[in-house]
């Protein structure tokens, strides 16, 4: 099957199973030696090849823009790479070459060792795929491979290359084929995105599915909306501070953009690799209106953080000194097995 314009794959450049880290980046990205500590989680990205596996991991994980994505060559087997997220969070990325001979192994004699383990399995399709058939048998294999070795895995189907769909055809094409994925997993749960290398449909996608892995989210997303409380914040926003995902909000003002997260993301993201080529480092950014100020700061050795204010009377270098005076606190909360505090209002 040939490559879509999309995301062509003619020149064999493999990402190899070790990546250099962004320039000016902490240890924390792809290819650090990992502590004994670390709290590993493996994570399976399947799917047919020239679905787009590796095009969506180089943008996520190894800082590609789309366009340069054409140059990756097809995956060969399995490549492996590690990535750290918050302190000892580490994915354990599998990302399984598609062509024919290579998933027949996954389901043989390579079985075991591919599928024991799993914390997510994401399964990425080809959206003009004309294997349809083909390629929902895979998936069915590799369910039912998931659901002997790893039972309480989480399922993600991104339904990819959205962008070459008609525009007024995208909702009900998903529609479809979420439905159709939903129906075929039972009885394991499936989530479904539509996503595309060419807008933030990737950052929503993959922003989710970190979510999902994060071991004390539930405590992050407290003491940021203490945080936020605490500063009189419309809003507060986490980032990983390597690939720019979403890993915690809150807000305490309704916002009229649904998808401001996963823009965002996209856009800074995009500026931290401008400012990189120029070997300048991203620090942060003030953006001001008439409306409300923002600030992108570095927040912790993992994050960024996001403060959107709307009081005009809170000034800027109030916001900055809040800002860091909370990095200590959330230094201890990206530890897992760090000390169980919380961020008192005062």
């Amino acid at each position: 099957m040939e490559e879509s314009d999309s995301e062509k794959t003619t020149e064999k450049e493999n990402l190899g199973p070790r990546m250099d880290p962004p320039l000016g980046e902490p240890e924390g990205s792809l290819g650090w030696v990992l502590p004994n500590t670390a709290m590993k989680k493996k994570v399976l990205l399947m799917g047919k090849s020239g679905s787009g596996k590796t095009s969506m991991r180089s943008i996520i994980f190894a800082n590609y823009i789309a366009r340069d994505t054409r140059r990756l060559g097809a995956t060969i087997d399995v490549e492996h790479s590690h990535v750290r997220f918050l302190g000892n969070l580490v994915l354990n990325l599998w990302d399984c070459g598609g062509q024919d001979t290579f998933m027949e192994n996954y389901f043989t004699s390579q079985r075991d060792n591919i599928f024991r383990n799993v914390e997510v399995l994401i399964y990425v399709f080809d959206v003009e795929s004309r294997e349809l058939e083909k390629d929902m048998h895979y998936y069915q294999s590799c369910l039912e491979a998931i659901l002997q070795n790893s039972p309480d895995a989480k399922i993600f189907c991104l339904v990819h290359k959205m962008d070459l769909v008609q525009e007024d055809q995208r909702d009900l094409i998903f529609k479809e084929r979420e439905e159709d994925l939903r129906r075929l997993s039972r009885p394991l749960e499936c989530s479904c995105f539509r996503t595309s290398i060419w807008d933030e449909t990737l950052y929503k996608a993959w922003s989710s599915i970190v979510y999902q892995l994060i071991p004390n989210v539930q405590q992050l997303e407290m003491n940021l909306r203490n945080f936020a409380e605490i500063i009189e914040a419309d809003e507060v926003l986490l980032f990983e501070r390597a690939t720019f995902l979403v890993i915690s909000h809150y807000q305490c003002k309704e916002q009229r953009d649904a998808h401001r997260f996963e823009k965002i993301s996209n856009i800074i993201k995009q500026f931290k690799l401008s400012c990189s080529k120029l070997a300048a480092s991203f620090q942060s950014m003030e953006v001001r209106n008439s409306n409300f100020a923002a600030f992108i700061d570095i927040f912790t050795s993992n994050t960024y953080v996001m403060v959107v204010m709307s009081d005009p009377s809170i000034p800027s270098a109030a916001t900055l000194i809040n800002i860091r005076n909370a990095r200590k606190h959330f230094e201890k909360l990206e530890r897992v097995d760090g000390p169980k505090q919380c961020l008192l209002m005062r």
